[in-house]
C-alpha cells in the first residue's frame, strides 16, 4: 500500500464501525516499520463536504470509486488487517489537494 491509493476499510465511526472507501495517508517509510496504516475518510454524502478541510474528488472515476466522492479529514490510525481490499489511486491533482487539507486539518506547514 502506498499513500494516494484508495482501500476499503473497516472504518470506526462515532455511533458504528462501517465498510467505506478511505485514503492512504502513510508513506511506504511508515509502512516498512509500523503494523498499522493511517488513512482519511471518503464519503458519498458530497452536498456536506463544506469545511476548509473537506474535498470533493475531481477524478473519482479515476480512482476507482463508483460514485462521486468527497475526501473528509477525519483521520485515523488502524491495523493493516482492516483493509479488505484495493480500490484504485487518486491523481496527483486529487492528491495534492488531500494533502492540504491534511496540513490545514493538522496546523501543519
Amino acid at each position: 500500500m502506498n499513500s494516494r491509493d484508495i482501500v476499503w476499510i473497516d472504518f470506526p465511526g462515532v455511533v458504528q464501525t462501517k465498510r467505506r472507501p478511505a485514503v492512504v495517508l502513510s508513506s511506504p517509510t511508515y509502512h516498512a516499520t509500523r503494523p498499522d496504516i493511517i488513512v482519511g475518510l471518503v464519503t458519498s454524502q458530497t452536498s456536506k463536504t463544506t469545511t476548509p478541510t473537506d474535498f470533493l474528488i475531481q477524478d473519482w472515476q479515476e480512482a476507482g470509486l463508483r460514485v462521486p466522492s468527497a475526501f473528509r479529514a477525519f483521520i485515523v490510525t488502524l491495523p493493516r488487517s482492516s483493509v479488505v481490499s484495493s480500490v484504485g489511486t487518486l491523481t496527483l491533482l486529487d492528491w495534492n489537494e488531500v494533502v492540504i487539507r491534511v496540513k490545514l486539518a493538522m496546523d501543519l506547514k
